[in-house]
């Protein structure tokens, strides 16, 4: 019988008829995998031991004697007993996969692209497009970043990438240019590091007879390049967009099939000596996305999206500690708690620990803490369901901590600075630590004054207004947000205008009657425009006039209908509450989960308090009364620095009474 092998997607085999083989669970597809990356080489069981388990178990010998037995029956169920194994065989103290190289997808993948050479357009577009529908997803894609399989997959899928290019290249030769674009935009989108694609999409446009088009990809380019990657685009993108403007005789598809080829080759040459300035302008590109990024607005979401994008790059380079440059070296202060886009989190903490991992044992300090410090940064804010277990809720914690030492005893300023930002993230892990929050705002504060870390100091002034705020300590809380305003002025830095803003609004609602506590709100709100942290901005401005007027008296179902964006299963009951339907109130109660463990959980918390006492839910007001209780001197909300629900202790006396 006669089987094929898959690994570009998830790992498979087939008979001849295309019917698929039961390749059993993860550990005997794991095996599998494993001997097809050795590409026919023998792997040693001790190898196969130490690369299927972090943890080998005491008969991990025997259990992979088990898995190489379960895959041979499974791809050769008709082979008699005691005949030698044809496909998986036994060499020496190991295993290997031996088979044709057209059996197994990836090798056969490999086969026509590198076996193309100089073959005209025509057979390298039937073949490429053949080979690219072998693709079945990702490479290997039941498997998680192991690191046995890092290299053969990164191999491969800059192979795919290069083999679409192509494929593309050869599609415009042949006159085919309109049916080569909606692959290449789809391309350039995911792939926007990679010039050729955006020059052969340019091509592609200028010979489908749109000419404007094949300019503004150009000028896309050239301003993703420059404005937010901090590099300018190559000569062969400079070149064609001159050629573009003035209709070069080249371009034409009449008379460019003979230049296609020659500029093919030329530009194979001028890639692969493009190969050592990656690593370069990868780490240039990072520290330039930390300075776009206190700009706000745009800048911003645009630092955000291309720095796990310039990580991810990193990563593929197959060099840890360049790795580990490229996301350490985006140290941007960060005050607001709660993740601005999750996903590109949960991508980028995924490579720093994956990095980690990596790392040489007893050196690369430094590199070691700015990962600790970032898995600490933006692990902030979790919810309780994120994480499987309570080892998992630790680890950022762990990490900041880790940070902290490595900096102190580095004594590297900047590390330490960034390592204290990790530590403020991770002071939310219950209610009332804003005096813990206040000591590590107080060492940033002097720590980066004596260093000239300006951005740090500002951090510094940042967390103390919070910590300030929810004590009540006005007076003071008003010296740092001055101080924080007057650095900000001196440094161009437009953001920090947000939080004092918003303090100040704050203040207005802690001392002023509800017309102006209200107006300051408005106010405030338009300073979230264009901000560009839809973290902080989604459903904060509806949750702080509710806040106001709750603690007014006033009716809160006036805005019934606005978006409440991340706080609406908090805000939901006490809505309720106010149009008198407490059943339904009752029951969003009894379903209402835990708050984040951020800079609004004290907030959410007096929130489900007041509801609760309003109907006599008692396991909510039990939950909420042991959650506020370590924050009885506080008040409540106030050390987001943004609102409050007024003193918790009221809160607290609430919820006595209603349990008593």
């Amino acid at each position: 019988m006669r089987v094929e092998f898959g690994v570009l997607g998830a790992v498979a085999a087939w008979d001849e008829t295309g019917t698929p083989l039961l390749l059993k669970g993860p550990r005997h597809r794991a095996v599998l995998a494993r001997l097809v990356v050795a590409h026919r080489r023998v792997v040693p069981v001790a190898r196969l031991v130490e690369d299927l388990w972090d943890e080998p178990p005491a008969d991990a010998v025997g259990a992979v004697r088990t898995f190489v037995g379960g895959l041979r029956r499974a791809v050769e169920p008709d082979r008699p007993p005691r005949t030698p194994p044809r496909l998986l065989v036994t060499e020496g103290s190991g295993y290997a996969l031996r088979v044709a190289r057209d059996e197994v997808d990836a090798w056969r993948f490999a086969q026509v692209v590198n076996g193309l050479g100089d073959d005209g357009p025509a057979r390298v577009a039937e073949r490429l497009a053949e080979a690219l529908d072998w693709w079945r997803g990702p490479a290997f894609a039941d498997f998680g970043d192991e690191r046995w399989l890092r290299a053969e997959r990164a191999r491969l899928t800059e192979l795919r990438l290069h083999a679409v290019e192509r494929l593309a290249r050869a599609r415009i030769g042949l006159g085919e240019a309109a049916a080569a674009v909606p692959d290449l935009d789809a391309h350039v989108a995911e792939h926007p590091w990679r010039e050729d694609a955006w020059r052969l999409l340019a091509l592609a446009l200028y010979r489908s007879a749109r000419q404007a088009d094949a300019l503004s990809v150009l000028r896309r380019a050239r301003g993703m390049l420059r404005e937010h990657l901090g590099v300018d685009p190559g000569p062969r993108l400079r070149r064609l967009e001159e050629d573009v403007l003035r209709h070069a005789d080249h371009l034409d598809p009449d008379t460019g099939s003979a230049v296609e080829q020659v500029w093919a080759r030329a530009s194979a040459a001028y890639e692969s000596s493009l190969a050592s300035r990656a690593r370069t302008r990868l780490e240039s590109t990072a520290g330039l996305m930390r300075d776009l990024a206190v700009t706000g607005g745009g800048g911003l979401e645009s630092a955000r999206q291309h720095r796990v994008a310039a990580a991810a790059a990193a990563e593929q380079l197959g060099d840890p500690e360049l790795t580990a440059r490229v996301i350490g070296v985006y140290d941007v202060p960060a005050i607001w708690t709660r993740a601005d886009d999750p996903e590109q989190v949960r991508r980028l903490v995924g490579t720093a620990e994956r990095t980690l991992g990596l790392l040489p044992s007893g050196g690369a300090e430094s590199a070691r803490c700015r990962l600790l410090a970032t898995i600490a940064v933006e692990s902030r804010g979790m919810l309780p369901a994120d994480v499987p277990s309570s080892g998992a809720m630790d680890r950022p914690l762990r990490a900041a901590r880790e940070a902290e030492e490595i900096a102190r005893r580095l004594g590297d300023a900047s590390l330490l600075a960034f390592a204290l930002n990790g530590t403020f993230m991770q002071t939310f892990r219950r209610a009332g630590l804003a005096p813990r929050r206040d000591a590590v705002g107080a060492e940033l504060v002097s720590l980066s004054a004596r260093h000239q870390l300006v951005r740090y100091e500002v951090l510094g002034h940042l967390i103390r207004v919070q910590a300030r705020s929810a004590v009540a300590d006005l007076a003071g809380a008003d010296r740092h947000a001055a101080a924080a305003d007057e650095l900000a002025a001196r440094h161009d830095l437009p953001l920090v205008s947000v939080f004092t803003t918003w303090y100040r609004a704050l203040r207005t609602a802690m001392t002023q009657p509800l017309a102006a506590a209200l107006a300051a709100y408005e106010e405030a709100a338009r300073c979230l425009d264009g901000s560009g942290m839809p973290g902080l901005r989604n459903g904060l401005p509806p949750l702080a006039r509710l806040s106001v007027r709750l603690r007014h008296g006033e009716p809160v179902a006036v805005d019934r209908d606005a978006d409440w964006g991340p706080y609406e299963p908090w805000v939901r009951p006490v809505l309720l509450v106010d149009e008198c339907r407490h059943e339904e109130a009752g029951a969003a109660l009894r379903a209402v989960p835990a708050p984040p463990r951020d800079l609004m959980s004290e907030a959410m918390w007096c929130l489900v308090a007041r509801a609760a006492v309003a109907v006599g839910e008692r396991t909510a007001m039990a939950r909420a009364r042991t959650e506020l209780l370590p924050a009885a001197s506080e008040q409540g909300g106030a050390g987001s620095g943004l609102i409050t629900l007024g003193p918790v202790a009221d809160h607290l006396g609430m919820l006595a009474a209603a349990l008593d």
